[in-house]
């Protein structure tokens, strides 16, 4: 059995931050790609790995270690001497965390949004009512979150909501390049916070939500600057991007341009 084994999916956002980290480790893993429509995340013997039904899943020499933030910080306490992405300083650690959990707790669950009404609904609109709460009722992390969007999608204020936290996640952003004075979030090292919130900022720029920080162009410079990195396109491989994946998607972008 390989070292490393990971059960992701190629858009997902958080699989995409563990990708990220594993490739910048430089650390070979066998990559287990899951249909999350078709509901790979929920069978058995998934959920013996992950109990939450989400990806992304790591299997370390047989042990399971899940959520993406969890997960990035056990690689770099067992990886930490190969291209570190922690500062030394304890109190540079803990500004660090804060700084993920922030990311946490406001862009990442926002970008969900615009992403499912965006991407996913025509998916779940193919559905009965009653396949659709069935298929929310078997994910016991996103069980409300599906039933809020339904199948007519989110409405309005919900959009609303999200893309007003998704500004104020570019805003705290902003100010943080700033502060640090670049290139990164935390100066001149790329740390585990970059990699956090670039799932997020890929994604905004993906679905034709970049103009929130038209008037900042630190976040370009820094979005420019990972894209840059060998991680990044061992990460974002092709279909990696829903515009790869939902040609619809694909087209509204090109109006948009």
């Amino acid at each position: 059995m390989p070292e490393y084994v990971l059960y992701n999916a190629p858009q997902s956002t958080c699989s995409q931050r563990v990708r990220y980290v594993l490739h910048a480790k430089g650390r070979e893993f066998e990559e287990h790609k899951l249909d999350l429509f078709k509901g790979d995340q929920l069978k058995p013997e998934y959920l013996k790995i992950n109990p939450n039904g989400l990806v992304p899943a790591l299997v370390h020499n047989g042990n399971a270690v899940i959520d993406s933030a969890v997960i990035m910080e056990y690689l770099e306490e067992i990886l930490g001497t190969v291209s570190p992405l922690r500062p030394e300083n304890p109190l540079e650690i803990a500004r660090m965390r804060a700084m993920m959990r922030y990311i946490d707790e406001v862009p990442t669950p926002s970008v969900r949004v615009p992403s499912y009404n965006l991407a996913f609904l025509p998916h779940y609109q193919t559905m009965t009512e009653e396949e659709f709460i069935a298929v929310c009722d078997s994910k016991p992390l996103r069980r409300e979150f599906l039933l809020k969007m339904g199948r007519t999608g989110f409405p309005q204020f919900e959009m609303d909501e999200a893309l007003g936290r998704l500004r104020r996640g570019i805003e705290r952003m902003t100010r943080w390049l700033r502060e640090s004075g670049g290139p990164w979030l935390m100066g001149k090292d790329l740390t585990l916070a970059d990699i956090a919130i670039m799932p997020v900022i890929v994604r905004m720029d993906d679905i034709n939500l970049g103009h929130l920080w038209v008037d900042a162009p630190e976040i370009s410079g820094w979005l420019d600057r990972i894209r840059t990195t060998d991680a990044f396109a061992k990460t974002y491989y092709h279909g990696a991007l829903l515009t790869e994946k939902y040609p619809h998607l694909q087209a509204l972008k090109t109006v948009a341009a």
